[in-house]
C-alpha cells in the first residue's frame, strides 16, 4: 500500500481527523504498554485499539514499524533526560570547581525523571527503557546514540574524577553496577507512582531519593574488602 493510499485511508478515520494529535496519541499509549508488558508483549494491533485508532494502517502511516515507533520513544525521552542533565552540570559546574560527588549523583538522578507532583503517574519512560535495555539492549543503545547519552558520560567522567583514588578496573565495575541499580530503582519508583492505590508507599515520596543517593554514595565509596582486593591482585 503506498503512502498516500494509507493517508486517505487513515483520513476516513475521524479519530486520526487531527494528525499531531493522532502520532501522539499512539505515541503515549505505546510507552505505556511497553513499560507494562515490554516490547515482544504489546502487537501493533494492542497500541491501535488502545489509542482509539479504529484503523490498524494509523501506526504504519505515522512510524512505518513497531520497531520504528520504539526507537522513537527511546530518543525522544533521551533528549529530555539529556538536556536536564547538561543544565543542571552546567549549573553545578558554575557553583564548584569541582563538583562533590553527591551532588553529582543527585544530577544524575533528578534529571532521569519529568518534574512532577507526588501522586502523579509519574510517566512511564524509565520502565519502558529498562525494560527495553535488559531484553533488547542492542535496539536500546542504536536508538540511544552517542548523543542521546552525553550527559551521562559527562557525568560519570566527573564521577570518575572524584573517585580516582580507587583502581579502574574496580571503579568500571562499581559504576555499570550504579547504572543498573539507578535504572531499576528509578523503574520501581516511577511503578509505584503510576499506581497510588496500591498499599506499598515504600518508593513514593522525598525519603525514596535521599536513600537512594545514600546508597549510590555508598556504593561507589565503600572500602573494598580484602576478597575483592585479592581479586583485583
Amino acid at each position: 500500500m503506498s503512502r498516500r493510499t494509507l493517508l486517505t485511508t487513515a483520513s476516513l478515520d475521524p479519530a486520526t481527523a487531527a494528525p499531531a494529535n493522532t502520532r501522539e496519541r499512539i505515541k503515549k499509549t505505546a510507552i505505556t504498554l511497553f513499560a507494562q508488558r515490554g516490547i515482544d508483549g504489546v502487537a501493533v494491533r494492542d497500541i491501535v485499539l488502545s489509542s482509539g485508532q479504529r484503523n490498524a494502517a494509523s501506526l504504519h502511516y505515522y512510524f512505518g514499524t513497531k520497531e520504528a515507533l520504539v526507537r522513537e520513544l527511546v530518543l525522544d525521552g533521551a533528549t529530555r533526560i539529556n538536556e536536564r542533565r547538561h543544565a543542571a552540570l552546567d549549573a553545578l559546574e558554575a557553583r564548584q570547581a569541582a563538583p562533590k560527588l553527591r551532588d553529582l549523583l543527585e544530577v544524575l538522578v533528578q534529571s532521569s525523571f519529568e518534574p512532577t507532583i507526588e501522586g502523579d503517574n509519574g510517566g512511564a519512560y524509565l520502565r519502558f527503557i529498562a525494560m527495553l535495555s535488559m531484553q533488547h539492549r542492542d535496539m536500546f543503545l542504536e536508538a540511544l546514540g552517542e548523543q542521546g547519552n552525553s550527559g551521562y558520560k559527562r557525568a560519570l567522567r566527573l564521577i570518575r574524577k572524584e573517585l580516582d583514588n580507587l583502581s579502574p578496573r574496580l571503579l568500571n565495575q562499581r559504576l555499570a553496577f550504579m547504572g543498573i541499580y539507578l535504572s531499576s530503582v528509578l523503574a520501581a519508583r516511577e511503578a509505584a507512582l503510576a499506581a497510588p492505590h496500591r498499599a506499598n508507599t515504600s518508593l513514593r515520596g522525598s525519603l525514596t531519593i535521599q536513600n537512594l543517593l545514600d546508597t549510590l554514595e555508598a556504593m561507589l565509596t565503600a572500602t573494598p574488602s580484602a576478597a575483592t582486593r585479592e581479586q583485583l591482585l
